[in-house]
């Protein structure tokens, strides 16, 4: 709820903060008063001055908004971020992963909720290794200011601080393998739905082409037809030409021989 309100809030904010005092004295203004001009003055200036204030109220939500996120986000990436929490994350994507999730999400939900669980595994490694690398230079700060101490015995603290380094580096190390992991499996994961894609649509393509081939179009089986009543026709007109004339010849042969 807090995360809506936040949403809205700065644009909301402006828009109460600039508008109610020059609509105020917009309301107040008729050209039949002797305070017309005053009033549309009130109004122009009282504009002015509220949308400079609402502005900076605006930006103020604006870097409360985005702090209050990032202490959420903190709280919700203390335990691992899981795959139902990566909305919360989506700043902290590239924009190829969120194009990738996006396309994913649309072709197969099943890939795109394993898309969702390894990228909240990338994300908690790369959180992992950013607060080790913080840490790491928090201990390599003690340890300068140890060595400038004198005149007290600090070897018990010098190891403490050694054996910090040596864990954080191995936190950092394990960090970045689980990292290196993790966009192996986004790199899997979208070259199988690619791939899924790709082969869906090249199959239909095929099958459409086979049943193209197996089928022959009604207008090259009509003229086929056309032309096969065509030339049965012509070749019953021949015949029957052809018996006229015989019959018109016997007739002519047996007139000529009585």
């Amino acid at each position: 709820m807090m995360a809506q309100v936040l949403r809205w809030a700065p644009w909301l904010a402006f828009f109460l903060v600039a508008l109610p005092a020059p609509i105020y004295f917009l309301t107040k203004y008729s050209p039949s008063t002797p305070d017309t001009a005053l009033n549309f003055l009130f109004a122009l200036v009282s504009l002015g001055v509220g949308s400079i204030i609402g502005f900076i109220v605006m930006l103020v939500l604006l870097y409360y908004r985005r702090n209050w996120a990032q202490r959420v986000r903190d709280r919700v990436a203390a335990s691992g971020v899981t795959a139902d929490e990566i909305p919360w994350f989506m700043s902290e994507l590239t924009p190829s992963e969120r194009k990738a999730l996006k396309e994913i999400d649309a072709r197969d939900p099943m890939l795109a909720d394993a898309y969702r669980e390894t990228l909240a595994s990338r994300i908690t490694a790369s959180r992992v290794i950013a607060n080790a690398k913080r840490e790491l230079l928090l201990v390599e700060r003690r340890m300068n200011r140890v060595g400038y101490i004198q005149g007290a015995d600090t070897t018990s603290l010098k190891e403490e601080l050694r054996a910090d380094r040596e864990r954080l580096e191995h936190v950092k190390t394990e960090g970045t393998e689980r990292r290196a992991e993790a966009e192996t499996r986004l790199h899997m994961i979208e070259a199988a739905a690619s791939r899924g894609a790709s082969w869906a649509e090249t199959n239909m393509a095929l099958h459409r082409l086979s049943n193209t081939q197996e089928q022959i179009p009604l207008a090259l089986e009509a003229a086929r037809m056309e032309q096969q009543a065509l030339e049965e026709s012509e070749k019953a007109l021949r015949e029957t030409t052809q018996q006229t004339s015989t019959k018109e010849l016997g007739i002519d042969g047996r007139g000529e021989a009585h």
